[in-house]
Order: structure tokens, then C-alpha cells, then sequence
């Protein structure tokens, strides 16, 4: 086991992790899964966590600092966001197209659409919004009956509270101003934007300010400040290595504990669940698989031919594994880091500027599975929504994604504003809940993918990319060559 490679060792804590849950559950174990092995993985993710803030905030002041004038830190910042904008925009039209040319809510019982129409309508007409397709089945008399049982049943039905949550995060959002999102960026004070959850772009904008005065001062005066950063990024990144050694226990403890609280003692449930959301599932599946599979690589290959296909799938596996374990961009941060520059030979300058913001703006998994989801939902629904209306998703999707925190399921209060743009229910939310925390996993593996597809990219671009090959070591691929 010595010899065999971590991201190996990490994929058997995995697969590990699924089968003592699904045993767990089969024998009646599952409360004792969740007390006492599920704990050590919540250990995994606050220690990478722990991590992360002071990483970013370090890592991002050194890779400004150290770019060496204003005017490459200009370039490099249009690049970095326009190359993010643009994978994002391929990932939403991916999504839109495979849902279209799919349906996955279609191929859901014909009675059950109508009954969902239903109350949709009656959701529409409490809230004042216009029915998308101009179709109402409430004024259908066939449908009187139905109508009126699906009415009593929604009157009396409980509100799921973590719904209900994430709705009133979504609602202070939407009641923002056109420029809120921009005051939001700048913090009012920057040790509380530290020590809060979601406030990480605030974080990068204090990091960013900072590295660049530090670019207008003597540097006789400046170097004592870089040297200080330098350091303690460079403990930072010690504290990941003695991390990751125990990370295959972690990642079983994780598994085992998402797995445990999803089916209990009743592993039919969980069985279940997922048959009624299985198309739904596979969609978003095919489109993120060909997003980490195809949409990547050709966009590497386009620009950076160097890189052979597997050498870039094998340089990145150990962070793609972790991505999918821990469900976390930030969480994953150090790792994704370590690869990009070891593996892939990214300049530390590249590095320490273009991941970090690529953790908190670059969600390109999270986009489509929102595009689908909204799509699938609707179809659930009997309403067929207009190309328009599918173009707000596109817009909507991708403007939500830079505000989305990096961490687990955030995606699920953004989608709440995207499904709002389109007169939709938020509360529809709870339909994908089951299987949102799988997809998790998956969609995280897409945004580090794309985090290391495009700090390759603009490593070429900078002439700071030294890909070695592992088959050639002798070999170094320089950009210049």
C-alpha cells in the first residue's frame, strides 16, 4: 500500500466508504455510522477549510505582488475572467441542449405532470405570475376535481424548512439593487469577511488591492511584506501534505456518512428515490462528463498542444478525486494548486492569481446543472418554456455562478433566483434535493477541471507553462518550443 499513489488510495476510501454505508443500512449500523465515523469527515472538510481562507488570501497577494508591474496584472486579469466566462457560457449551452434533446421530465408518468401542472397553476395564480404557455388546466373541467384535491393538499402541506432557508436568502438577493453584487465585493471590514461564510470574493478583492499596492511602493519596503506572504503560504501548503496523508480515511469517513444520512436503516428507500430521478440525473451526468471529457480538452488542446490528453487527466487526478469527495471548489483549493504547478508545470505566479479567483467565480458545473435542472423541473411540470425564456437561464445562470460560495450545494439557493427569472417555483428545489448531493460531487469535479484548463491556458499565454512529461522525464515542454 506504501507504493500505491494517493489519488489511488483515495478512490479505494471512496468506493470503501459507499459499501460500508450500504452495508450499514442493510444491517441496522447507520446511526452508529453517522455517530462515529460520519464525524471525522466533517474533521476533513474544516481542516481543508481551515486551510483554504488563509491560502487564498496569501496565495493571491504573492501571485500580484510578484507579477512585476501593473500593466501584466491588467492583461492577466482580462484573460483569466474572459477565459471563465467563456467555458461558463459553453457549460450552460451544453446543459440547455442535452435537457432539450433529452427530456428527462417527459419520460415521468403522464398523471403525475398533470397533477404537478396543477398545482403549479394554482402556485401562479396565488403569487400573481402569468402562466408561461398561456395553457390553464384549471379552467379545464375534466380537471375540476383534481384541481380541487391538489388545492386542499398544498394549503395543508408543511414547508420544508431548509426550503424555506434558502428561499429567504434567495428573496434578499432578488430585492437587491442592479449593483448590489458590486457593493458586496468591497468589505465594510475585512477580518469579519474572514471569519464568514460566503464572503470569499470579498476576500480575493482585499487580496487583489492589497498585492497591488504593494506593486507601487519601493521595493526595499515591499520585499519584507513578500517574503512574510511567501513564507506562510509556503506553511500553508505544508499543513495540505500533512492533511492529504490521512486523506483516504477522511474520504471513507465522508462517503460513508452521506450515504448513511440519505438512507438510514432502509436502503430501498434511497433505491427509490433515485429510479424517479434517474434521467434527470444521467442528463446533468452526460453533460458534466462531457465537460470534464470533451469540452476541456479540446479547449487545452486548442490552445496548449503539449499536453497529451491523458498526461493532463493523470496530472490533475489526485484534485479531481478530492473535488468529488469533498463536494468543495475552496475546500479542494490546495490540492488543485499543487497539481496545476507540479504536475502541469504552471508557473506559481499563474498559480497563486488565476485558481483562487477560479474557486470562487469559475463554476462551470454548477451553471449547467442549474440549466438542466430548471429545464427538467419545467418539463416536470407540462410547461414548455420559450427560447427566451431559456436564455434568461443562460444569462441568469451564469451572472448567479460568480456569487456562488465554493462549497457544498450552494448551487441550490442560486438556482432559487434562476428558476425566479423565469416565473417559475423556487420552492421546486425540493424535488432535486435526493440526489443534488451525488450531483455535488460530480459538478465540483467540472469547476477544478476548469480552474486547471484555464490556468494552463493562460500559463501558454504567458509564457509560464513547463509541462515534463512523466513518460518522457527528460523531456520539458516549454511554450517557446
Amino acid at each position: 500500500m506504501k507504493k500505491l499513489a494517493l489519488h489511488w488510495k483515495i478512490i479505494i476510501g471512496l468506493v470503501l466508504g459507499i459499501i460500508w454505508a450500504i452495508l450499514s443500512s442493510t444491517l441496522g449500523w447507520s446511526e452508529f455510522t453517522i455517530d462515529w465515523i460520519a464525524p471525522f469527515g466533517t474533521i476533513f472538510i474544516n481542516l481543508l477549510k481551515l486551510i483554504a481562507v488563509p491560502l487564498v488570501l496569501f496565495s493571491i497577494i504573492s501571485g500580484v505582488a510578484n507579477i512585476g508591474d501593473a500593466n501584466s496584472l491588467g492583461r492577466m486579469g482580462g484573460k483569466t475572467l474572459l477565459a471563465y466566462l467563456v467555458t461558463t457560457v459553453l457549460a450552460v449551452g451544453l446543459g440547455l441542449g442535452l435537457v432539450n434533446l433529452i427530456k428527462p421530465g417527459v419520460l415521468v408518468d403522464e398523471q403525475s405532470r398533470i397533477d404537478n401542472r396543477i398545482s403549479y397553476e394554482i402556485w401562479a395564480d396565488s403569487q400573481g405570475y402569468e402562466i408561461k404557455d398561456g395553457i390553464n388546466y384549471l379552467k379545464d373541467p375534466q380537471f375540476l376535481e383534481r384541481a380541487q384535491k391538489i388545492s386542499d393538499l398544498s394549503k395543508s402541506e408543511l414547508q420544508d424548512v431548509s426550503v424555506s432557508d434558502k428561499m429567504k436568502t434567495a428573496e434578499q438577493t432578488k430585492d437587491a439593487g442592479p449593483l448590489q453584487p458590486l457593493v458586496d465585493i468591497v468589505p465594510q471590514n475585512f477580518f469579519r469577511s474572514l471569519t464568514d461564510n460566503g464572503l470569499m470574493l470579498q476576500i480575493i478583492f482585499f487580496a487583489i488591492f492589497f498585492g497591488m499596492c504593494l506593486l507601487f511602493i519601493p521595493s526595499e519596503k515591499s520585499k519584507p511584506v513578500t517574503d512574510f506572504v511567501d513564507g506562510a503560504m509556503e506553511v500553508f501548503l505544508k499543513m495540505v501534505d500533512l492533511v492529504m496523508q490521512a486523506a483516504p480515511f477522511f474520504v471513507f469517513a465522508l462517503l460513508a456518512g452521506v450515504v448513511s444520512k440519505m438512507a438510514g436503516d432502509d436502503v430501498n428507500k434511497v433505491v427509490e428515490i433515485f429510479k424517479g430521478l434517474s434521467w434527470y440525473s444521467l442528463t446533468v451526468f452526460l453533460g458534466l462528463m462531457l465537460m470534464i471529457f470533451v469540452i476541456y480538452p479540446l479547449v487545452l488542446k486548442l490552445f496548449v498542444r503539449k499536453i497529451p490528453y491523458l498526461g493532463f487527466f493523470k496530472s490533475m487526478s489526485p484534485a479531481q478525486t478530492l473535488a468529488f469527495s469533498t463536494s468543495s471548489s475552496a475546500a479542494t483549493l490546495p490540492v488543485t494548486m499543487e497539481c496545476v504547478e507540479q504536475n502541469l508545470g504552471v508557473d506559481k505566479k499563474i498559480t497563486s492569481f488565476v485558481l483562487p479567483i477560479g474557486a470562487t467565480v469559475n463554476m462551470d458545473g454548477t451553471c449547467l446543472y442549474q440549466a438542466v435542472a430548471v429545464v427538467f423541473l419545467a418539463q416536470l411540470h407540462l410547461i414548455d418554456l420559450t427560447f427566451g425564456q431559456q436564455l434568461t437561464i443562460v444569462l441568469t445562470a451564469t451572472l448567479a455562478s460568480i456569487g456562488s460560495a465554493a462549497v457544498p450545494s450552494a448551487g441550490l439557493v442560486m438556482l432559487i433566483i434562476v428558476l425566479d427569472s423565469v416565473g417559475l417555483n423556487p420552492a421546486w428545489i425540493a424535488i432535486i434535493f435526493p440526489v443534488d448531493r451525488i450531483l455535488d460531487m460530480f459538478r465540483t469535479v467540472v469547476n477544478v477541471t476548469g480552474d486547471a484548463t484555464v490556468s494552463t491556458i493562460i500559463a501558454n499565454g504567458e509564457g509560464m507553462l513547463h509541462y515534463h512529461d512523466t513518460e518522457n522525464p527528460t523531456e520539458t515542454f516549454d511554450v517557446d518550443s
